[in-house]
């Protein structure tokens, strides 16, 4: 073995990548011996209990180009088509796999020799994520719309670099069996950076004006630095038949190119080769992009949605963003629990199920029409199957990656699957106009939607097993 590995017990990804079944952390024996019981234990650790302060960080930039952004710029008097284009900020996001390589092998000058690779990248994306914010909250839009399109991306560029190494952090400093209970806590706490963000961000600018409200949100990332100072630097672990595949990609490389070719090929290529070598991994991909189909494209029209039945904005906020967004927070504890104790197939099945059902409650809503009850309930009932399925495929995805290539493998599919959730919804609203405003139609798409990942999760099944799909 390479001697910067260390010899740690590796979760199935990188002990066994090409396992007859080529599905790498499926058969996950940690979880089939565990119970609730242990399964409630598990979010006791402190490794664990700490992905809540790191999950906050990555969510609560999000919002401050979405919600808060399009709130200022409309309040500056910017044009609505403008403000529609700043939505392709967060196409940045989608893209961070391009320069996760670069992430995962440059050293920052004495950060990573006093902190470690992944902590010194944690520190330096969190204080550049600060100083984007900041310099978003100070720039003004009537004044030089130039300078907030740069400070928007930057806040975007920062946070999806920030992501980047969180995603890495998360899948080397866990176990396999608190994968789940580890991917529920972190996106719990993306969801309230998201709150805190979003409906803070508002709530402060009216207190404080923008540039207090951006100061705010800046300083609230000093949780995520205390939390990287005090946590501990992930031991390197890696794969022996990865690391001997990746030596040979880079002496071909080098004798090509020469010695920068030879690392460009070792951050790149490897891990795609690594991926796309194993049984199996065109059902896993094709599983990625299909799973939160249905989900997707109720979500993208939902709102147009209760506006049409006549709910004023403050029923929406009340219903959905605080009643659906305490619902999904239930819904990600109970997925934590459901995948340590059921394991990732089983959870991936009852949150598919439950996410077909709640498309399905939205039928009987329409024909209630404007009725605040029938809202919060379909409301709940959507969040809280949202907050389990994603915390569910994330747990997958954190599965399938190769503890090698980590960083890279894990940028790759989470960009796959956010470019698949906007290109797949993107035509809801064409759908609807194309059924003549049939909602209860559209809803009942949008629920066969949800069939093919639930199909594809047999053909996984079958490759678990070893059986043909």
């Amino acid at each position: 073995m390479n001697d910067r590995c260390a010899s740690i017990p590796l979760p199935m990804a990188a002990t066994s990548p090409r396992r007859p079944d080529g599905m790498p952390g499926m058969s996950a024996p940690l979880h089939k011996r565990g119970r609730l019981r242990r399964a409630v234990e598990v979010f006791q650790s402190r490794r664990v209990a700490m992905m809540l302060a790191l999950g906050f960080s990555s969510g609560l930039p999000l919002m401050l180009t979405v919600k808060v952004l399009s709130a200022r710029l409309a309040e500056a008097g910017v044009d609505r088509t403008s403000i529609g284009l700043f939505t392709l900020v967060t196409a940045i996001y989608g893209l961070k796999f391009l320069w996760a390589p670069a992430i995962d092998r440059l050293r920052l000058p004495w950060l990573t020799h006093r902190f470690g690779r992944r902590r010194a990248w944690m520190l330096a994306t969190h204080g550049a994520c600060m100083a984007a914010i900041l310099g978003l909250g100070f720039s003004d839009p009537a004044g030089d719309l130039a300078a907030v399109v740069l400070f928007a991306c930057l806040v975007a560029f920062s946070s999806a670099s920030q992501d980047i190494v969180l995603d890495a952090y998360r899948i080397e400093i866990l176990d396999e069996g608190q994968y789940g209970p580890g991917a529920a806590v972190f996106v719990k706490g993306f969801r309230i950076g998201m709150f805190a963000s979003g409906a803070g961000g508002l709530f402060l600018a009216d207190a404080l004006g923008w540039a207090g409200a951006h100061a705010i949100m800046a300083a609230l990332l000093l949780i995520g630095i205390a939390v990287t100072l005090l946590a501990p630097e992930p031991a390197r672990a890696c794969d022996p038949e990865a690391e001997a595949q990746q030596r040979r990609i880079g002496a071909r490389a080098e004798a090509w190119g020469g010695a920068a070719a030879a690392r460009f090929a070792g951050a790149t290529v490897a891990p795609l080769a690594e991926f796309f070598t194993r049984p199996g991994w065109g059902a896993v991909l094709a599983f990625i992009l299909f799973y939160k189909l249905g989900d997707a494209a109720l979500a993208a029209m939902a709102i147009p949605f209760y506006i049409e039945l006549g709910f004023s904005k403050s029923e929406i906020a009340a219903a959905v963003e605080t009643g659906g967004f305490i619902a999904s927070l239930a819904g990600i504890f109970v997925g934590g629990l459901v995948v340590h104790a059921m394991g990732l197939l089983p959870c991936l099945l009852v949150a598919g199920l439950l996410q077909a059902l709640s498309n399905l409650a939205f039928i009987p809503l329409n024909q209630a029409g404007h009725d605040i009850i029938w809202l919060a309930g379909v409301a709940a009932l959507e969040g809280f199957t949202a907050g389990l399925g994603t915390t569910a495929l994330l747990a997958y995805l954190m599965s399938l990656c190769n503890m090698t290539y980590s960083m890279m493998q894990f940028a790759l599919l989470s960009s796959l699957m956010a470019s698949a959730r906007i290109a797949l919804s993107a035509p809801s609203g064409w759908v609807v106009d194309r059924l003549n405003g049939d909602w209860s139609m559209f809803f009942a798409l949008t629920t066969l939607a949800c069939l093919p990942g639930l199909l594809l999760l047999r053909v996984l099944h079958n490759q678990q097993k070893g059986g043909a799909p």
